[in-house]
């Protein structure tokens, strides 16, 4: 059966598909600036079968940069001012398409699915039906598995937006693959605004019954360099879910008052971080946060002291996993000749609840066919 992707939540926006005859560069004029927002199309390289990998550059009117590449929609950079109007930096990847093939990638800036975070045992059932994925995180099933979205080429193509620049990438999943059920075909559009904002809109449909839960992993470090324990942060998330010794969630949904997951009031996020007694230590932790409606809702605010450079996270999800890069350990050598330790980087996954196809108490991440998946998440970068 051929599904057809319907329109993305961020296409209703769209003023119409970019058209160029030129194969490595389009621009896009933006009506609020003399500069021109501009998109760049480049080769990054080939996986192991031969398929070519390639690396778009999206510039705002402001000099924002982000590159992303069809592999696994990759984040590999983001450029942001800080305080003082110097450009950096503020993700952690690798300088070449090769160091992102390593077996020890920690996902570094992917989309991944189709089902982001854990699933216990691998295992889960739907309609009376028990699927077994794939247990890429002993004992559990982890971002997808060891093929997941994070590991395909993506079909690439720019569209022209009002006040920025944009990327729709698209796969096709097939019924099966990792182990889950269902042909879905997925979208998901990168919007770099003049605002500085970059907005990520995803959906999918699909042919049966699964199971689904997207995000994005990028690791940021608004310093650029050293440990992320200084980097202040507000949630907005008064309760949090927690985990068993595999991270994987007991079911309770617990308030965070009192404990190392308070965030509601912004604090370092090393300040606690001792307190908390997984191995390895840090965060990796899903937080429910305060929704009001279905709308994009603000979910954390960050602040890095010695640069000055902020993000601000809104999202339709309801939850968001804080993770402080616990199992970054030495052993990776990233951009620069850069050595990756832990601590070195955190991330802000946005998306539903760990284990959800298990929980009966947690929002549903069933797509049934001729239901539309749509979520949507928005980083705004800034200084102070």
């Amino acid at each position: 059966m051929k599904l057809k992707l319907l329109g993305l939540v961020v296409v209703a926006t769209l003023v119409a598909l970019a058209t160029t005859s030129c194969s490595t560069c389009c621009c896009c004029k933006s009506g609020t600036s003399a500069m021109k927002a501009t998109i760049e199309k480049a080769p990054f390289g080939k996986t192991p079968d031969g398929t070519a990998v390639d690396l778009y550059t999206l510039k705002n009117a402001h000099g924002v940069t982000v590159k992303v590449m069809t592999y696994g929609c990759i984040i590999t950079e983001i450029d942001v001012p800080d305080r003082t109007g110097q450009m950096g930096d503020i993700v952690l990847g690798f300088d070449n398409f090769e160091q992102y093939l390593q077996l020890k990638n920690p996902f570094f800036g992917a989309v991944v699915g189709r089902y982001a975070n854990r699933i216990a045992k691998g295992k889960f059932t739907l309609d009376g039906q028990q699927y077994t994925l794939v247990t890429n995180n002993y004992p559990n099933a982890l971002h997808g598995g060891v093929k997941g979205f994070d590991k395909v080429v993506w079909d690439a193509e720019p569209v022209t937006v009002p006040n920025g620049v944009a990327i729709r990438f698209s796969y096709v999943s097939r019924d099966g693959e990792e182990g889950y059920p269902g042909n879905l075909n997925v979208g998901v559009v990168y919007t770099l605004t003049d605002d500085n904002e970059l907005r990520m809109d995803y959906e999918a449909v699909t042919d049966k019954a699964t199971v689904i839960n997207l995000t994005n992993h990028s690791y940021f470090n608004l310093a650029g360099t050293g440990d992320i324990l200084g980097t202040e942060l507000r949630l907005s998330a008064g309760s949090y879910t927690p985990v068993d010794d595999t991270l994987i969630p007991t079911g309770e949904i617990a308030s965070v008052k009192g404990t190392p997951m308070d965030f509601t009031t912004a604090k370092p996020i090393g300040r606690d971080l001792g307190q908390l007694t997984n191995n390895p230590q840090g965060y990796d932790h899903n937080f429910v946060l305060n929704r009001a409606g279905k709308g994009l809702a603000l979910c954390a605010q960050v602040y890095e002291p010695t640069t000055g450079r902020t993000i601000e996270v809104s999202t339709t999800q309801p939850g968001v996993q804080l993770y402080s890069g616990n199992f970054l350990d030495g052993t990776l050598t990233g951009k620069g000749g850069m050595v990756y330790k832990q601590h070195d980087g955190f991330c802000l996954e946005t998306q539903h609840f760990p284990d959800s196809p298990n929980q009966p108490t947690f929002p549903s991440v069933v797509l049934r066919p001729g239901q539309t998946y749509k979520h949507s998440t928005v980083f705004k970068f800034g200084a102070k």
